[in-house]
This record gives C-alpha cells, sequence and structure tokens, in this order.
C-alpha cells in the first residue's frame, strides 16, 4: 500500500497531478489548496498518500501534512461521505477550522463547503465531535515541531545550514522542512540536536530515498 511519494511533478490538472517517482508517474488527487502549493513542472514534492483499493481501480489522494489525511480519513468514517466529498470539503477550510467547527457544532458553517447539506453538517458534528479533539491537537504539534526544527535553539544553526543545502539540490524548502520534521520525530529532540551538517544531512536524504 503507497503510503508517501517523493517526486518530481509532471504534470498538474484540474484536481490532480502526476507525480514522477523513478520513472513511474502516479496520479494523485489533491484539496485545491494542495494543487495550488505545488512547484512548477520539474519541481520536487512529497505527499503524505491514501490509497483506495476497489476492485475496478486504485486511486491515490494525496496531502502535503499528515493531519490533513488523517482529517480526510475521519471524515470517510461519517456516513454518505466518500472520497470526493472529503476532498471537496478539505478544499474549502482549514484542518483546525474544520476541527473547531465541529466541536463547536457550528452547522452554518459547514453547509457552506462543497457538497454539505445540512443534514450532512449534522451527522459530521455528531460522529466526529469526539474524534476530532486528537487531530486538532495533531495538527498545533505538528505546525509547532515544524516551525521549531528550523527556528528553535539547540542546533538551529546546523539545520539552518542543513535546509539550504537540500534547497541547492533542488529539494524545494517546504519539502526539506517537513522531511526535516520526520527525520527530528524520527530520532528523537536529543540526538536531532547533537547532529553536525553532515549527519544530519544524511539522515534527511536517507528519508528522501
Amino acid at each position: 500500500m503507497i503510503a508517501a511519494l517523493t517526486g518530481r511533478v509532471l504534470s498538474i490538472g484540474s484536481d490532480k497531478v502526476i507525480v514522477d517517482v523513478s520513472g513511474v508517474g502516479y496520479e494523485v488527487f489533491l484539496t485545491t489548496e494542495a494543487l495550488s502549493q505545488l512547484p512548477e513542472k520539474g519541481g520536487e514534492v512529497f505527499l503524505h498518500i491514501h490509497t483506495q483499493v476497489r476492485e475496478d481501480a486504485i486511486t491515490l489522494y494525496g496531502f502535503p501534512e499528515e493531519e490533513e489525511k488523517e482529517m480526510f480519513l475521519t471524515l470517510k468514517t461519517v456516513s454518505g461521505i466518500g472520497p470526493k466529498l472529503a476532498l471537496g470539503v478539505l478544499s474549502g477550510i482549514k484542518v483546525g477550522e474544520l476541527c473547531s467547527a465541529i466541536v463547536g457544532g457550528d452547522v452554518k458553517r459547514l453547509t457552506t463547503l462543497q457538497g454539505v447539506g445540512k443534514k450532512t453538517a449534522e451527522r459530521i458534528c455528531v460522529e466526529l465531535k469526539d474524534k476530532v479533539a486528537a487531530i486538532s491537537s495533531g495538527t498545533s504539534h505538528v505546525s509547532g515541531s515544524q516551525v521549531s526544527v528550523v527556528s528553535g535553539t539547540g542546533g538551529s544553526s546546523v539545520v539552518s545550514d542543513a535546509l539550504s543545502a537540500l534547497n541547492n539540490l533542488g529539494y524545494p524548502d517546504p519539502v526539506a522542512r517537513q522531511v526535516l520534521a520526520a527525520v527530528k520525530k524520527r530520532l528523537g529532540d536529543d540526538v536531532f540536536a547533537s547532529l553536525g551538517v553532515e549527519e544530519l544531512l544524511r539522515e534527511t536524504l536517507r528519508s528522501l530515498a
């Protein structure tokens, strides 16, 4: 099962991107926001992937951030919401704002989203109120870790040098920052802070391989 892709943008459509990974083109459906954040053709991109397998098709849905993928999967647990509608919902609202609307029972806000009527909005609030609390917490954690991995104290100059080196190697800034955050999470704060530039680059390139 495909869980993530790192490759180069081959082409961009109205609702999808073709990602070239070692000569294989993967068709990935994205939210409107994710499409707007893509680099130009030939640029490097990293996406978290949900693979939908059916008898007649295998469909990939991509997300720049892990919490967006988690929210997508959570939305699909609601009766009447399939992958296309879930993607449409996320195209019209940030994950944090969506979580707040669900927890607050803001049916009016939810009905402004693509394909969401009053009954669907009410089901979302009732069925997901408890589930989205964890996602909301995760959103704050991920955002914070991505900021601290570049600007935090303790080895920040090393991280900045590594980020600059990754940019020079052709990796877009969002991709480089995301991978550095993943390396920090994998190794732990103490080990991460103890790495030199060469060691950090080695770990980062290993994750990108």
